[in-house]
């Protein structure tokens, strides 16, 4: 009889151990700017912990370093503008497939405050992350537009980030223009630099940050893949409820380094459905299609390729039905 209960118990432990499973680690890497904050409010709140995912999170220089880190597969997950996956099939040959959508990109065409018109960039400078990807071919075809090519009236300086862009503004006023986000359009009003227009206005809709993967690892990681959508849009509806306001700006404060002022408009930006985060991280078709018809024209002179072969929605329209369970 005395080794009933230390079968018994053996049973237990075995079962305990079986129903407290460690949260499956997820790397994700994303730009450190205002559209980081559902990664910082799922992390704060424990959203992605209730989700059973731990979260690993890195942020990017440039969107180089991103793209070479998903490749080598350092990083599981990338959140950056979609263009990159694009650029990732069609330049490097990599198999990686956008899932998610996220917001319209909040830019605007910053230039020094010498420069009264867009002609007043010919001989300048544009200073963009990557030359050849997202932001910097808006800024092209914007300049396009007004009869200024790339490499012929201006030259197209490489330095990184919206942050850095912004540095580089501020540091040397021979940088002219930038496509700025938040929080940085903000500070550089504050800074003197001039606003020329929301790239939305003068372009049209455009399909900017959202979630890309390997395609090979979504196969591997459908689970997680999905647990993590439902966790983010999960966040994302936190960072924009107006009762979780005061919190949010909180979280803008430390974890951006900005003044109690700055975060505030931050956020109301940021909450704007028109100009601000898509509710949900919904991806907004006829954006994906202007881009890549804008990618098309920048980049390869030809039509684009058929959109399908770019994105998978099926993760997140299975995260979508888990979040309404």
């Amino acid at each position: 009889m005395a080794r009933l209960p230390a079968f018994l118990a053996a049973c237990l432990v075995s079962f305990s151990l079986a129903t407290a499973a460690e949260p499956e680690r997820l790397r994700v890497n994303a730009f450190p700017n205002a559209k980081a904050l559902p990664l910082h409010a799922g992390f704060a709140k424990g959203i992605f912990a209730r989700h059973d995912i731990a979260i690993e999170l890195s942020f990017t220089e440039n969107s180089i370093r991103q793209r070479e880190g998903l490749a080598a597969g350092r990083i599981d997950v990338a959140l950056a503008a979609v263009d990159n996956a694009v650029a990732m099939v069609e330049v490097a040959k990599q198999d990686v497939v956008i899932v998610t959508g996220g917001d319209s990109g909040m830019n605007e065409f910053f230039v020094q405050p010498y420069v009264r018109s867009f002609a007043d960039l010919r001989g300048r400078i544009l200073v963009v992350d990557a030359p050849d990807t997202a932001y910097a071919l808006l800024a092209k075809k914007i300049l396009l537009k007004q009869g200024l090519a790339a490499g012929k009236d201006y030259v197209v300086k490489p330095v990184g980030r919206g942050e850095l862009r912004l540095k580089a503004m501020a540091d040397d006023k021979e940088n002219a223009a930038a496509i700025l986000n938040l929080p940085f359009t903000i500070q550089a009003e504050q800074l003197g630099l001039k606003n020329l227009g929301s790239t939305v206005d003068m372009l049209g809709p455009y399909q900017a940050n959202g979630a890309f993967v390997q395609r090979a690892w979504a196969n591997a990681n459908a689970p997680l893949l999905e647990r993590f959508i439902a966790a983010y849009v999960e966040s994302l509806r936190w960072s924009l409820q107006p009762g979780n306001r005061d919190e949010a700006i909180g979280l803008l404060v430390e974890k951006l380094k900005l003044s109690r002022d700055i975060a505030e408009r931050t956020w109301r930006l940021l909450a704007d459905p028109a100009r601000g985060f898509t509710p949900d991280a919904r991806f907004d078709r006829n954006g994906f299609d202007n881009m890549l018809a804008l990618r098309a024209e920048m980049e390869a002179g030809r039509a684009p390729a058929s959109p399908e072969k770019y994105f998978d929605l099926s993760y997140y329209e299975r995260a979508l039905a888990r979040l309404s369970k």
